[in-house]
């Protein structure tokens, strides 16, 4: 199937910026959540980004990649509707086990009332 397909990817700053202001934020160790309600039934778009504290390029596109396959896994078992999504890669989420950043993303999605 492959990661999160490039049509339901939020790309430009003005979607972010939007999801900011107007989503639900959920903090976790190995990311941070924010989702905000399109109030439609087409799936859900994520956006996914880590800043320049995290670290140098290489370290960044990881984390990013881990960001998206958690999302991906989660979105497979339980597909998201009507929802933009911005995951936000941490210092923690690089060293984070794999399996707790899946569960992070969960318990994220449960706090922001998204999918359930």
């Amino acid at each position: 199937m492959g990661l999160v397909p490039k049509f339901l990817r939020l790309k430009r700053r003005a979607q972010f910026l939007s999801v900011a202001s107007r989503g639900r934020k959920s903090a976790q160790p190995g990311l941070v959540l924010q989702a905000m309600a399109r109030g439609d039934d087409q799936p859900a778009r994520f956006g996914f980004t880590v800043t320049k504290k995290v670290g140098n390029a290489v370290v960044r596109n990881r984390t990013r990649r881990r960001l998206r396959e958690a999302a991906r896994l989660v979105a497979a078992d339980h597909p998201i509707t009507g929802h933009d999504l911005v995951l936000i890669g941490r210092d923690a989420t690089r060293g984070r086990q794999f399996t707790a950043l899946v569960q992070d993303v969960r318990r994220a999605l449960e706090r922001c009332g998204v999918g359930r």
